[in-house]
């Protein structure tokens, strides 16, 4: 998350949105008899009468408007249909302050930001090719001219707004993960620079959103067989969220990557490390701490918790990073866990290219490669990610 994090706010409940998690893992069944009960699903919703549904059937999970009495009455329904539910509420998200940049000891240069130099990118003979991308967000300035002539696909998911970027971040962020490496006016910034970006908006342009925008955008990423799904969002809260623990572990099955910002709510200064939020404390996602220039872990940048999840994996560059900003800006720095995630999702994508492997061998891939640097596993995971060399194979 990015300096502007997005969390959890006092009233974090929609009210009467609930998100409902038909768990085939739960069920003990087979996969392909698990399947086909679901496929039962959408016609058991609509005659239940919700006054609004969304079902997303890649990921087995529907957000419906409901009174107490309807949900009951669905979930006994679904136990006759040997359909397992859990119920939750539809969280909110909001957006934090900036969080401070720190000294430099790698340092941007006239060619290359520091990330990307950090991450070894910039040595790297692989640029994502053929790979597909997402990143879930505000949203992208598709006018940019640093994205003349490249692939992208986007897709709001927030009510009344198109997928242009009205806030600034999501285009930040695929500016990290996907921009080029050799602009015509600016340093190169961009990890995978040839990857095929899919900009999913799932947060207006006040940089809000909720579970039922997020969920779709996760479900349309894997509906186009995005490799890599980057997500720069979250919520400041300690148990694990059972609809990304679903979703997460649905990704790892179609052959795809989620990875997600550890959260920005450590002050570490003041002697708060902070605790990793959903949706990357599910065990499922790939939860992205955040470094500075020197190579330490970000004041702001939150700690592992003692749970089933919440574990910090692998870190990225996250302090006072260039990438490219909507609109006649057109560049911006900012620092975040948000800054550190689109950098992994770049790196993932050149493994995947570089490699052939997906979803759980390149998570494994990711912490395998990383480079180990002097910090315990709950603030920095396995390490820094590390992009691979020309002949990594």
């Amino acid at each position: 998350m990015y300096s502007n994090q997005i969390r959890q706010a006092a009233v974090a409940e929609i009210p009467n949105r609930y998100v409902l998690v038909f768990d085939r893992q739960e069920s003990g069944a087979p996969g392909i008899a698990a399947a086909q009960r679901e496929s039962e699903l959408p016609q058991l919703l609509a005659e239940q009468g919700y006054s609004s549904t969304e079902y997303f059937p890649m990921l087995g999970i529907a957000v419906v408007t409901s009174s107490a009495d309807q949900l009951e009455d669905f979930r006994q329904r679904c136990a006759g249909h040997k359909l397992p539910a859990s119920v939750v509420p539809e969280l909110v998200y909001r957006i934090l302050p900036d969080a401070p940049a720190a000294t430099d000891s790698y340092a941007d240069t006239g060619q290359l930001t520091w990330g990307l130099q950090a991450v070894g990118a910039s040595l790297s003979g692989y640029t994502g090719k053929g790979i597909n991308v997402a990143v879930l967000d505000t949203g992208f300035d598709s006018a940019h001219p640093d994205f003349a002539g490249r692939t992208v696909t986007a897709k709001s998911f927030v009510a009344g707004e198109d997928a242009t970027d009205g806030h600034g971040h999501g285009t930040h962020c695929i500016g990290s993960a996907c921009g080029p490496r050799e602009p015509q006016q600016s340093p190169g910034y961009g990890v995978a620079s040839e990857a095929n970006i899919f900009a999913g908006k799932v947060l207006g342009a006040d940089g809000s959103g909720s579970d039922s925008t997020i969920l779709a955008g996760i479900n349309w990423a894997l509906e186009n067989k995005c490799e890599v799904i980057s997500m720069s969002l979250g919520a400041d809260v300690r148990t694990v969220h059972p609809p990304y623990v679903t979703a997460g572990r649905r990704a790892l099955e179609l052959g795809s990557l989620i990875v997600a910002a550890a959260g920005n709510n450590a002050q570490r200064s003041a002697g708060n490390p902070g605790f990793v939020g959903a949706p990357a404390n599910s065990p499922y996602i790939m939860a992205v701490a955040a470094l500075d220039s020197k190579l330490a872990v970000a004041d702001f940048s939150a700690q592992a918790l003692d749970t089933d999840g919440g574990e910090v994996d692998i870190a990225g560059p996250g302090v006072a990073i260039y990438s490219s900003w909507p609109g006649a800006k057109r560049y911006n720095t900012i620092s975040g866990t948000s800054m550190a995630t689109p950098h992994v999702a770049g790196v993932a994508a050149l493994l995947a290219e570089s490699t052939g492997l997906r979803a759980q061998e390149l998570w494994d891939k990711l912490l395998s490669t990383s480079r180990d640097i002097p910090l315990p596993a709950e603030d920095a995971g396995a390490g820094l990610v590390q992009a691979p060399a020309s002949q990594e194979a």
